[in-house]
Formats: C-alpha cells, structure tokens, sequence
C-alpha cells in the first residue's frame, strides 16, 4: 500500500493536482520567499514534493505518524530532500515553529470533531500571526439523507478512475463507515473556533472540499 500511495491521490482525488497548485499559491500570497512551512499529514511526500518545486527558496517541517510513510515521502522529493526535515508523529510532535503557513490536506476526517478541533487550534499556535493554513478533505454538503447519495457519486468517480467498480464500491462503504466526514459549514465552525479568521472555500471536487484561513 505505501509503495503505490503516490499512485493514489491523483486517480481518486478530483483534481488533486490542481489543489496542489492551488494551495501553493495561497501560501505564497503570504508566506515570503524564504519561508518556513508546516506540512501535517505530510507522509508520501506528493504536496511537500509540489510546494518546493513551486517555490524553491521555502523549506518545510513534515510530520505523519507512519515512519514507512515518512520514508516515502524522502524518496518522493529525492534532490529536493535536503530542504524538507520529516517528523514521526502528530501535531503535538511537530515544531513549534513560528511557521509561515501550514497545510493539513486530506488527514482531518480520519479524526472526530474534538480531535480535529485541537489539531487545528495548535496549528494556529505555531503560525505567525496572518499566516495562511491550507486544509482539505472529506466534507459533504446537506444532511444525512443526502451523503448516501454523494458516497454513491465517489465511488462513480472511483470507478470511471480506473477503479475496479467491487473495489469502488467498497471503498465508498468504507469510507461512509471510518471517517469522520462533516458539512462544510461544520469545517468553517472548526476553523473559527480554533481561532482561524477570514476562511475562504477555494476547491470542491465531488465529496472534498478545500479552504484557506489565516491566523
């Protein structure tokens, strides 16, 4: 599984690849030249890869609990290595900065709400103050009667990717049953919360959605 992860993201992720490039540009809109940032969920290294090929003079702190993960990602950024230093563990393990930007992407909905609510707190508190944060992940509009729906518009997705549709199908079963997935209007509640101003939705694919927020 971790060595074909880097396969992943692209297929099963709406334009994944544009996300990227998308988030590249709200960290840049900040963060100066030389700026240090914060990658949580960094393993397989596939945004931290995306974000030093933007801009060559950032460098990075990566964090994700997986070391098989860890060491993908340092194989993912080969030459590029050097600028990036890779972290076994949580929020709680990362540096505590003060760093230019952050981004947490396609990580938060394997967390509940309380969880997600402290992860995003303690990012704040390692930016410096109008820092950008990038998140995204799982958050589906509308309620209950409406996710099945959706999850069933995923797994279509999966499957025209390329997906074996037994496998499509599963992994929509498994993902209405192990994430945490809330409604972007609980996403937006979390950022507040945790201290985050002026949050912004700047992708949507399909089940995910994207946002921008500053400290």
């Amino acid at each position: 599984m971790v060595a074909k992860y880097t396969e992943g993201p692209p297929r099963f992720v709406p334009g994944y690849n544009s996300m990227l490039s998308m988030a590249a540009i709200l960290l840049a809109e900040r963060a100066h030249e030389d700026a240090r940032i914060l990658v949580l969920g960094a393993g397989g290294g596939l945004e931290l890869k995306a974000f030093a090929q933007a801009q060559p003079s950032w460098t990075f702190d990566g964090v994700d609990p997986s070391a098989p993960m860890l060491d993908l990602a340092g194989q993912t950024l080969g030459p590029l290595a050097s600028r990036a230093h890779l972290h076994r563990g949580y929020i709680d393990d990362a540096p505590e900065g003060p760093f230019d930007g952050a981004t947490c992407l396609l990580t938060l909905h394997f967390v509940d709400v309380e969880e997600r609510l402290r992860i995003a707190s303690e990012i704040r508190r390692r930016l410096k103050p109008g820092a950008p944060f990038v998140a995204a992940h799982f958050s589906i509009v509308g309620g209950a009667d409406e996710r099945p729906l959706w999850l069933s518009r995923y797994s279509a997705f999966l499957a025209a990717s390329g997906v074996e549709p037994d496998k499509a199908v599963a992994a929509q079963d498994a993902v209405g049953k192990r994430l945490s997935i809330l409604t972007p209007e609980q996403d937006e509640v979390i950022l507040r919360e945790a201290g985050f101003s002026d949050t912004t939705l700047f992708y949507t694919g399909f089940t995910f959605r994207g946002w921008v927020a500053y400290a």
